[in-house]
């Protein structure tokens, strides 16, 4: 089976969005302070920070609307 060009498509576009909003206009002095605010990044961008692909709501919302509809 070949493999397809696109398998990497989208862990590739979320590397860049967390390179170019969270690593590059950031500097860190250790790397305590690297995870406490990668943690916080990454929880923001699970729960707050709104996506096109999900209809322009956050995959929270998105899921929350997702089981009203299955119920």
């Amino acid at each position: 089976m070949k493999a397809c060009s696109y398998d990497n498509a989208v862990a590739e576009a979320t590397f860049k969005i967390i390179k170019t909003e969270f690593v590059y206009p950031t500097t860190f002095d250790s790397l305590d302070q690297i995870t406490i605010e990668f943690c916080d990044y990454v929880n923001w961008f699970n729960k707050i920070r709104i996506h096109g692909t999900l209809g322009y709501v956050s995959p929270e919302e998105y899921k929350q609307s997702f089981f009203k509809k299955a119920i």
